[in-house]
């Protein structure tokens, strides 16, 4: 088996706001468009809004976003109106994460990868002088 793609896909209560929410409030760029839906560039992920959904999102689902400095994209989102659900910080786990909603209540965290974190590491390096 061979998956070649992946996207998260929403179906918002409101297409319209959700839409402004995507594009406006976080600045996602438009990878593509089709009648009843949008698709965005999320770093090396897909985010597509289509469709009406009625249940808004379940609380297990959490749409993960990176980026490269945490404290200059939260004074941009609180400047563009987003209320921040909890401000940024350092988890146990050593990644430096934020939490904000969508207008139906999708949790988002985002989060920044500290320079010293073992995922900004090349582990390449670490096998070679471990020989």
């Amino acid at each position: 088996m061979e998956f070649l793609r992946s996207r998260i896909i929403v179906r918002p209560r409101d297409p319209e706001r959700s839409l402004r929410f995507y594009r406006d409030t976080l600045g996602l760029a438009i990878y593509r468009e089709f009648p009843g839906g949008t698709v965005f560039l999320a770093g090396n992920g897909l985010v597509e809004v289509s469709g009406t959904g009625s249940a808004g999102p379940g609380p297990d689902v959490v749409l993960w976003l990176q980026v490269r400095d945490l404290a200059a994209t939260a004074s941009e989102l609180t400047e563009r109106g987003v209320d921040i659900v909890r401000e940024p910080r350092r988890e146990p786990w050593g990644l430096v994460e934020m939490w904000i909603a969508d207008p139906d209540g999708l949790r988002i965290v985002i989060v920044e990868i500290p320079a010293d974190h073992p995922l900004r590491v090349d582990q390449r390096s670490i096998e070679k002088t471990e020989k």
